[in-house]
């Protein structure tokens, strides 16, 4: 396919782009609001064009090492979904008083995740995701307290030690194949693979690879756990799948991983008695969907990233993180809207995207990942019954009370806020038009009548049910040791 300078050039200039246009916001701050915001909607509007393109589009730069970019309709999702996202965080830290420092971190962060979705060989990749490391340390440390740092270092210091197991796997690739091109893979030792795949699952945060994910999402300031659980793990998530659809032997053990993360992290979500630890558990348990049916991982991407998105911002104005503390004090019926919104889409509550993207995932199971996926889809609903239950009904007719819960949340949201959620979960009923043809009446029965199971075992048992599950497996130093044993796994598992 012979390739004209204007098509070489925009992809190169869009992801160049946000990396200048970062430093320019830190020499201009008072238009860094404005110029962040930009970058965002210039990856809308990049995501809009892939999907109206008639093929995929592939560029050599290096033919030599085999350093090559794809963009197609599976990078066209991700990039939509980083789009939509990063303008949602930017207008609800709109008026929060945000240093020209925080928007520039979070432009370079987008741009740096953009990248991660059109590389296609293993050493730009690398410096991608290097990257994304570092602007999402120093916007989960922003606050300079003690303990931002302390988790800052401590996602710095797991990132880089999966990216060092990384960085020497893609050698190896490159030592076997004179390139570093994906498809090299396969001719490559299975220690190669073993080292490259544990640098993404832990990048990603797939199985016990990701227990390093729910103190970092949960601990870090609400946009930033938005964009975190949003799209940055999904830089981690997304070569993976690009491998799996590549390169046919790589598939099953892709899949594999999917379900045992999908089980993993709802495992622990309902269990969880604050709220953004079950948020970040649910987010290693959907990153899970995304790899069980690789085919279609990018519309699943698209609906996760939106709704989990708005869930943590939601998160980020309740007056407390504990759930037993909100049914006591109650929340802002206005909240609790949006709050029951996006927890029935994740859910797969029809006329939301969340529906789709689950009856369409569901689709593309194979025989043996159906028992243990349905599993995972009825853990999301009793997860998720925990949101929508958590309004009180009552504050609807007791007006003093429902006035004076709106006095204490308006001090907290700002209008930025609203804007977000109009992106995010107007998100959810427009992306609607990328899957209509779900909406039959086989399609609808399965997912009300899982949602419904979930709602009744929440109710009946989980609502009453306080167990604490152990949290030494997220200290940093069995972290480190999790890799080593993820590493024997995925060895045994190519080498058979």
């Amino acid at each position: 396919m012979t390739i004209s300078h204007n098509a070489l050039a925009l992809p190169i200039a869009w992801i160049t782009l946000p990396f200048f246009i970062g430093f320019v916001i830190y020499l201009l701050p008072k238009l860094a609001r404005l110029l962040a915001l930009s970058i965002a909607l210039l990856s809308a509007g990049y995501a809009a064009q892939i999907f109206l393109m008639g093929s995929p589009l592939n560029i050599q730069l290096l033919d030599n090492f085999g350093v090559t970019l794809i963009v197609d309709q599976l990078s066209g999702f991700f990039i939509l979904t980083n789009a939509l996202v990063t303008s949602a965080v930017i207008l609800y830290c709109w008026q929060t008083g945000k240093k020209a420092f925080f928007y520039m971190q979070i432009v370079i962060l987008h741009g740096s995740v953009n990248a991660t979705f059109i590389c296609a060989d293993f050493i730009s990749l690398y410096v991608a995701l290097e990257v994304i490391s570092i602007a999402a340390f120093l916007l989960i440390s922003y606050p300079r307290t003690d303990r931002s740092i302390w988790v800052g270092l401590r996602y710095l210091f797991v990132s880089n030690t999966a990216m060092l197991f990384y960085l020497v796997g893609a050698v190896l690739v490159y030592k076997a194949n004179n390139s570093f091109h994906f498809s090299g893979l396969l001719d490559s030792p299975p220690e190669a693979i073993s080292l490259i795949f544990l640098g993404l699952l832990a990048k990603g945060g797939i199985f016990i690879s990701g227990l390093w994910l729910p103190l970092t999402h949960s601990e870090s300031q609400s946009p930033v756990s938005a964009m975190l659980s949003g799209v940055v793990v999904k830089a981690g998530v997304f070569p993976l799948v690009r491998l799996a659809l590549m390169l046919e032997e790589i598939d099953p053990v892709v899949r594999f991983f999917g379900v045992c993360t999908a089980l993993l992290g709802v495992g622990y979500a309902v269990f969880e008695q604050d709220t953004k630890r079950t948020l970040a558990f649910s987010t290693v348990s959907q990153l899970g969907f995304i790899m069980a049916a690789p085919v279609v991982g990018g519309f699943y991407a698209l609906t996760h990233g939106l709704v989990k998105s708005a869930l943590f911002l939601i998160a980020g104005v309740l007056p407390s993180r504990n759930f037993q503390e909100l049914k006591e004090r109650g929340i802002d019926p206005k909240i609790g809207i949006t709050l029951i919104i996006a927890s029935l889409s994740i859910s797969g509550f029809p006329i939301l995207a969340g529906f789709g993207s689950k009856v369409l995932t569901s689709k593309n199971f194979l025989p043996w990942q159906v028992i243990a996926m349905n599993i995972a889809a009825l853990g999301t609903a009793i997860c998720f019954a925990k949101f929508i239950f958590l309004p009180d009904p009552k504050l609807t007719f007791d007006r003093d009370a429902r006035l004076k819960l709106e006095g204490e949340t308006k001090k907290k949201i700002s209008l930025g806020f609203w804007w977000a959620m109009v992106i995010l979960l107007g998100g959810l009923f427009e992306v609607n038009a990328f899957y209509y043809e779900a909406y039959t009446l086989e399609n609808t029965v399965k997912p009300l009548v899982t949602i419904a199971i979930g709602w009744l075992t929440y109710l009946l048992i989980f609502k009453k049910l306080v167990l604490k599950l152990p949290r030494a497996v997220e200290k940093f130093d069995h972290l480190i040791g999790i890799m080593s044993l993820m590493l024997i796994l995925v060895f045994w598992m190519v080498r058979v």
